[in-house]
């Protein structure tokens, strides 16, 4: 009787982390409307404005995974620009929050998809418990399309050794305290 308990339990249990497990965050990037829905695991739905890659410096197009997550990157590429909340997904492409919340709803990235703060650091806790499954469809801007390598590039950004302890720059995120 014992051991039949015992294996209804990892049964159980079996069937609960498989369902864990495919619960993905739904992140679909519409470029003509400039906006971003996501649908997570546990049925919650948002929909928020972004700013993608302006004429020159275009977002892919495409089905992607989130790749590495960081709570705060510094731009090595672009003048030490913060990109907190950083969700990786292709390469240096990353959907990461912005300071520049007068550019969002329409293209004005090098190619990273920007989000408000308060939404990258809400979806940033969604893809970091659940994964992510990433569309990117739409018209790109000046309507071209990028084309991408067989392989990523290099990752143009990289994690910085923290000057102040992360619960610090949580508290104040631009250092003017």
């Amino acid at each position: 009787m014992r051991s039949l308990k015992a294996i209804a339990g990892a049964a159980c249990a079996l069937l609960a982390t498989s369902s864990l497990a495919s619960a993905l965050v739904r992140i679909d990037v519409d470029l003509a409307s400039q906006t971003m829905h996501v649908a997570t695991g546990d049925g919650e739905q948002f929909t928020w404005p972004i700013s993608s890659g302006r004429a020159g410096h275009l977002t892919p197009h495409g089905r992607f995974r989130s790749v590495r997550l960081y709570p705060i990157v510094y731009s090595a590429k672009y003048y030490n620009a913060p990109m907190p909340h950083s969700i990786f997904f292709y390469g240096q492409y990353a959907i990461h929050g912005t300071g520049a919340v007068g550019s969002l709803g329409r293209p004005a990235s090098h190619g990273c998809i920007r989000l408000a703060p308060a939404n990258a650091a809400t979806l940033y806790a969604k893809v970091r418990s659940e994964g992510a499954a990433i569309s990117i469809r739409g018209e790109a801007p000046a309507g071209a399309v990028v084309r991408l390598p067989r392989r990523a590039p290099a990752l143009a950004y990289a994690p910085v050794r923290r000057v102040r302890p992360l619960k610090d720059w949580m508290l104040d995120p631009l250092g003017e305290r």
